[in-house]
């Protein structure tokens, strides 16, 4: 995935979210239904929320400085963080505010039909973004499962949209069904309890992202299978064995590789400057995220104890 990846999706997820909000908002004031109002103002937090990503995705971009050796690739994950963090706090609490409130309230409502109409609407308008973000997940998701990719991937932004999307799609799915019981029924608690529930998936959403985002952002190293292929590729040549590696993720696409290898006793200075040369470019050409590769020569010592056994 580039850097750039998921822009489409966020994109996509922005323009929909913006045309929801303005519609539900409509809605809310002609119904006075909670359940709109709740996805009204999750709808607002999703569309701050995709311009937050691509805010993230261009100061990610910006050069490195004597500050930030290492450049601003968490900027992303940071970003994300925030995005989280808005989830929560906009759309779960407020949904569990409101639809606490209506409970007690028992305010009855006025034309669900409107409601509902909208409602239908942005369904197919956030099918058509959660669709996006389908697509473009699974160009990078390989084999892995769907929640393996969630928890895996070092990308944020399409596991984000990814949620967001589900979220805001069952969130609309749950108001629906609020507003098409209170009208059915009569009784305008239905439209509380789904508030309610909104409330419940949205703050489950908001939670899984936080740990996600707060594991990248404190920095994470290579996946065991990525970390073997580096290990192996390190390993070869004149480089006699890896006597410890370390990894970490310090951008998306920027993966630093930092490892102590041992050399074949005897090597010239030249032929150790390129045994290390060889060792990188092995590793570079099997996981291009690996940009950053520090590698300290040393002698296999444990070998030479047991010679000297």
């Amino acid at each position: 995935m580039s850097a750039g990846g998921g822009t489409k999706a966020i994109i996509a997820a922005l323009v929909a979210n913006a045309g929801i909000a303005t519609a539900k908002f409509i809605g809310f004031l002609i119904t006075g239904s909670s359940s709109m109002l709740a996805e009204s103002v999750h709808s607002v937090a999703d569309t701050s929320n995709q311009g937050l990503l691509l805010l993230g995705q261009k100061t990610a971009k910006r050069k490195a400085t004597l500050a930030h050796p290492f450049g601003f690739g968490r900027d992303r994950y940071f970003y994300s963080f925030i995005v989280a963090l808005m989830l929560f706090s906009l759309g779960s609490v407020f949904a569990l505010y409101e639809g606490i409130h209506k409970l007690e309230a028992h305010e009855e409502l006025n034309s669900p039909m409107v409601a509902v109409v909208i409602l239908v609407v942005a369904i197919g308008l956030e099918c058509y973004s959660f669709r996006t973000a389908i697509v473009e997940s699974r160009a990078v998701k390989g084999n892995a499962t769907w929640w393996q990719f969630i928890r895996q991937s070092k990308v944020p932004e399409l596991p984000v949209v990814l949620l967001e999307d589900a979220g805001a799609l069952f969130g609309l799915v749950l108001a629906l069904c609020g507003v098409g019981l209170s009208s059915i029924t009569g009784d305008p608690v239905w439209d509380a309890i789904g508030t309610i529930c909104i409330g419940v998936l949205l703050g489950v959403i908001a939670v899984i992202l936080i740990i996600e985002m707060k594991s990248l952002l404190i920095g994470e190293g290579a996946a065991p299978a990525e970390l073997d292929v580096i290990v192996d590729e390190l390993a070869a040549g004149k480089v006699q064995r890896v006597i410890h590696v370390k990894t970490q993720y310090i951008g998306p696409d920027e993966l630093l590789v930092a490892a102590k290898i041992a050399l074949e006793p005897g090597l010239s200075l030249t032929e150790v400057a390129q045994a290390i040369d060889h060792a990188e470019q092995r590793v570079r050409n099997r996981v291009p995220s690996a940009r950053l590769i520090y590698l300290e020569p040393d002698l296999d010592r444990s070998t030479a104890a047991k010679a000297q056994g």
